[in-house]
């Protein structure tokens, strides 16, 4: 039998190895990775936007195609359905500390979690808000004026949402804060619930029933809420900044259970690490929510104005505290708002079950 030369077998074996490269990449290029972001209920549009920016930019760099899938709902309800795996999140982009440190506690994200991005993880931070009819008829400017003779307020749940847990916090500290009593507190949120017409289960259903089924006097919404939805109402609506709020820090991080189940951590770590950069920044800062850096915020001011803002840690210890005195079975919210006070039906007790 007649044997190649040598040089005939090499060259043999290096066009199977270029063909093979060649379908490899062809392969990898027709594949397009895909990870999934469960954020809180108003994110919507601002995802959106970083979304489409990222993976241009990041096919641009790497060659990869991805595809982010979002997913949005009351802060608190969406950590629960990570939780339960219901909802197989790469990312978490949640609204609440304690809803992102919860996924920690139950072992589906690393113990250091907040120290593996930038600013604690926290790419934007933000605050409530007042939103009224435009003249503001009823004269709200400041938290004692939402509880007024014939004020209606919407605010979301606060046992589903984040705006619904910052809004009742926000109520509280703007008494103690400002020297009051927790006596004095406790009265004015029992007060502050008995003005609310309803509890929906996240942001973005309160500002529906405010700005379009015309639900209520005011408001207590995020401030980036607040800002859409003046800016669609076509002047039927105006923002009231309060001269104090809370300090509202959304927090970021990837599942780390679930990036290895699908192989996605480079990616999850990469689409969050975008969030702090400047393209980012200043996307985040169109959209309404406060930049971490300052410089870029800076240049916002117009839209964005100085406001008095307290942290949680000025009403509890932290936010597991603040939760356990305000939010659990028994806690204040269940003291200032119960059936037995009278409200046969209250909108609390209507939403627990289904949170």
């Amino acid at each position: 039998m007649k044997r190649l030369p040598l040089l005939n077998l090499a060259a043999v074996a290096g066009v199977v190895a270029a063909v093979a490269l060649i379908g490899v990449k062809n392969v990898q290029g027709d594949t397009t990775h895909e990870i999934l972001n469960v954020s809180y209920d108003p994110t919507r549009e601002l995802y959106g936007q970083l979304n489409a920016k990222f993976v241009a930019q990041y096919q641009q760099e790497t060659g990869v195609r991805l595809q982010i899938q979002q997913s949005h709902g009351g802060s608190s309800r969406q950590a629960r359905a990570v939780l339960s795996g219901e909802k197989q999140a790469d990312v978490v982009t949640l609204g609440l500390y304690s809803d992102v440190d919860a996924l920690r506690k139950h072992g589906l994200i690393a113990d250091d979690w907040a120290e593996r991005l930038p600013h604690h993880s926290q790419p934007y931070y933000s605050t409530i808000v007042f939103v009224v009819r435009k003249g503001n008829p009823k004269h709200l400017h400041d938290w004692p004026d939402l509880i007024g003779p014939g004020v209606e307020v919407v605010t979301p749940d606060p046992r589903t949402s984040g705006n619904g847990k910052l809004s009742a916090l926000a109520a509280w500290g703007a008494v103690t804060t400002r020297g009051g009593s927790t006596a004095a507190a406790r009265d004015y949120l029992r007060s502050l619930y008995q003005h609310t017409q309803r509890l929906d289960a996240g942001a973005r259903g309160a500002a529906t029933a405010f700005a379009i089924e015309k639900v209520g006097d005011v408001q207590l919404a995020w401030e980036n809420e607040a800002l859409r939805e003046v800016a669609d109402a076509r002047d039927e609506l105006e923002i009231v900044y309060p001269p104090v709020s809370i300090l509202a820090e959304p927090y970021v991080a990837w599942v780390d259970v679930n990036v290895e189940r699908h192989r996605s951590e480079r990616y999850a770590r990469a689409y969050l690490e975008f969030l702090f950069s400047d393209t980012a920044q200043r996307m985040i800062a169109q959209a309404g929510y406060r930049p971490y850096k300052p410089e870029i915020a800076a240049q916002f001011s117009a839209t964005l104005p100085p406001i008095k803002l307290f942290p949680v840690t000025a009403i509890a210890r932290d936010w597991d505290d603040a939760n356990h005195t305000f939010f659990d079975e028994n806690g204040i919210l269940d003291t200032v708002y119960r059936p037995a006070d009278g409200v046969a039906d209250s909108p609390i007790t209507r939403t627990r079950d289904r949170g």
